[in-house]
């Protein structure tokens, strides 16, 4: 696990800056404390840092090909880099080391850009080949690794690991992307592929591009997506039985490691599977890391401990107050970008835990979107066979006209709450769906942003990037489409973007076995009543895990990994809140009703409504303003670009 960074001249063959190339892979030293190396030559800058996994003695990069024709970069785990390495020897490939990264560059002598058909496992690199005269860039499947490009104004392509790598070079135009912003008030993160920054862009996951110099920018292709066949006739017996096989060998994977090794356990259905699968497959104790809420109404400690002692854990927990609100400035800087999920805090404290005993650490990020685990999504099914009742000519004025007439009721649960049933009733599936995962909702952010910010958006709704996934999902199957669109917008923008940042701010390698992507592309092929099953979620999951997990971890109600935000903001974060929602960081902006922004604060603080979540999107993106923006400009106020959709 590292961090990787570069310069490409994408003109002539200029040599880069060592100082600054230097100082774009200084700014990622958390990814890789261990080491780091610069590569330079004409036309071409290459950074690196490293956390030493595996191959410790000789991994070192960037790393070559025997005649130094092919240089790399590469941040991630090749899982299956034992039997890639074994075929490439038979082939003929030598190999001077024992690393995953050397598979890489032979894999690229061998295949070309088909190289990433072969690589099975969490992964971004840039590759360089002299004789070819072309980069390539490619990101892993699901998204688990982050990789940022901009082609600057002077023809320079720079690249990193973290957006902060491509600001440490200094010629990023910092101009603010309307469109990112927008994106960001919807769903709490800026979605793939733009970034908050108009000139610089994320690499989408399953996509690859070659970049030969002098041509004009290419667009990344993809080589690999999910298709959902729904089409095997599998019995639920047989498919327990199969899912526990894949689950093994996919944890049995990602536990190759030459250092301390454990896994977070939060007594959850998908981290208890992934310990209980840890513990079958090693002959040692299994290292668990928890952490502890000193507010019972977020503590899932007791469940932790459950599994840990029935599977004789070496198990580690810590108690964080319910109060550990100062991570706000540093979340700020750790994320580049506006970032509203506040599970980060908890997240950042459990991986600050677990770097005290181990370096690799497996999650279970991934189930509830490979196995149907969100409540949203049996909502949803319910509101499916609602519309698929009624034709949308009738459904759509009916349910439109009761949803405005209709009082509000945020307070009550959702299922009480007609209002937004009715709405939801005279939308289309996907956006039903956006609407039902937004934080700011349209007629919110309608009333959030000024006339100059709509006028910079020229129309663009957040929407779109829904409606764009939903063109290329290949299903109409309700659980299918939206688990489709969560894979491309939610596991990405918000799942994986917030636990790389927090573990790597501690230098700390995360696994992902659930997103193993041949386990996503075999649960792809089986049907919506092997993972929602009448009001039970993860129904295959569940199943397969009754051997090895309780009842009582198994079908308890899922709590999630959440923070006290609406308690904060009506007492000890009131003042702080008040302060940056109405204060002169937004309002120099020019992009904010204020006297919406008032309402949304005085409604919340006096328990009128309950507006936790839209608050904390804005004290974030005043955070960021503060700790990003203006620690890279003069002038404080930011500018904005003019919208092109």
């Amino acid at each position: 696990m590292c961090g990787i960074t570069g310069l490409y001249d994408t003109r002539a063959q200029r040599t880069p800056d060592r100082a600054v190339l230097q100082r774009m892979n200084d700014s990622q030293h958390h990814r890789g404390p261990d080491e780091g190396s610069l590569h330079i030559e004409p036309g071409l800058g290459l950074g690196h840092r490293r956390l030493s996994i595996i191959d410790i003695a000789t991994g070192q990069q960037p790393l070559f090909n025997a005649d130094r024709s092919v240089a790399i970069v590469f941040n991630g785990e090749i899982y299956n880099y034992q039997s890639l390495m074994a075929e490439l020897q038979a082939m003929g490939y030598q190999f001077h080391t024992k690393s995953d990264t050397e598979c890489i560059v032979h894999a690229w002598e061998a295949w070309g850009e088909r190289c990433v058909d072969k690589l099975r496992g969490m992964f971004a690199f840039g590759l360089w080949d002299k004789n070819k005269q072309c980069f390539f860039l490619a990101r892993d499947r699901m998204g688990v690794k982050p990789m940022y490009y901009a082609l600057l104004d002077d023809g320079w392509m720079a690249f990193g690991s973290e957006l902060k790598s491509v600001l440490a070079h200094g010629g990023l135009d910092r101009t603010l992307d309307p469109l990112a912003v927008e994106e960001y008030f919807a769903l709490g993160y800026v979605a793939e592929p733009r970034t908050v920054f108009k000139q610089a862009l994320k690499l989408p996951p399953g996509h690859a591009f070659v970049w030969r110099r002098g041509e004009p920018m290419p667009e990344p292709k993809p080589y690999w997506d999910v298709r959902f066949t729904l089409d095997n006739n599998i019995s639920a017996e047989d498919a327990c039985e199969e899912l526990r096989h894949r689950l093994d060998e996919s944890v049995k994977l990602r536990m190759i490691a030459e250092v301390p090794l454990g896994a977070f356990l939060s007594g959850g259905v998908d981290s208890s599977a992934v310990v209980a699968s840890m513990a079958g497959v090693s002959d040692e104790p299994v290292n668990t890391c928890s952490i502890a809420f000193d507010d019972p109404q977020f503590n899932e400690s007791a469940f932790a401990q459950t599994v840990a002692d029935r599977y004789k854990t070496r198990h580690h927990v810590e108690t964080v107050k319910s109060d550990d609100f100062d991570l706000i400035d540093t979340l700020a800087r750790l994320y580049d970008e506006p970032y509203a999920d506040s599970s980060a805090i908890p997240t950042y404290r459990v991986c600050q835990l677990a770097r005290k005993r181990v370096t690799v650490a497996l999650s279970g990020d991934g189930g509830d979107e490979t196995f149907g685990g969100y409540r949203r999504y049996r909502l949803h099914l319910m509101e499916e066979r609602m519309r698929a009742a009624l034709p949308a000519t009738l459904r759509r004025p009916l349910f439109g006209l009761l949803g405005r007439v209709y009082p509000k009721a945020d307070w009550a649960p959702r299922v009480f709450r007609a209002k937004t049933t009715f709405e939801g009733m005279a939308r289309s599936s996907v956006e039903a769906y956006f609407h039902s995962v937004s934080i700011l909702r349209g007629p919110m952010r309608d009333e959030l942003f000024s006339p100059r910010f709509k006028a910079a958006l020229g129309g663009y709704d957040a929407l779109e990037v829904f409606n764009a996934h939903a063109a290329r999902a290949g299903t109409d199957d309700p659980l299918a489409l939206i688990q489709y669109l969560d894979y491309k917008t939610y596991l990405v923008g918000d799942i994986n973007t917030k636990v790389d940042r927090a573990s790597m701010a501690h230098s700390l390698e995360v696994r992902e076995p659930l997103m193993d992507h041949p386990l996503i592309e075999w649960l792809a092929t089986l049907p919506t009543s092997l993972k929602i099953r009448g009001q039970e979620g993860k129904f295959l999951l569940k199943k397969a895990m009754e051997p090895r997990l309780s009842d009582d971890i198994l079908y308890r109600p899922k709590m999630g990994f959440a923070v006290p935000l609406a308690r904060w903001f009506r007492g000890p974060l009131k003042a702080r809140v008040r302060d940056a929602v109405l204060g002169d960081r937004l309002a120099q902006t020019g992009w904010f009703n204020r006297d919406y922004l008032r309402r949304l604060v005085d409604d919340h603080q006096s328990g009128a409504r309950d507006y936790s979540a839209p608050l904390w999107t804005l004290l974030m993106f005043e955070a960021f303003l503060r700790n990003v923006v203006d620690a890279g400009v003069e002038r404080p106020e930011p500018r904005i670009a003019e919208a092109t959709v």
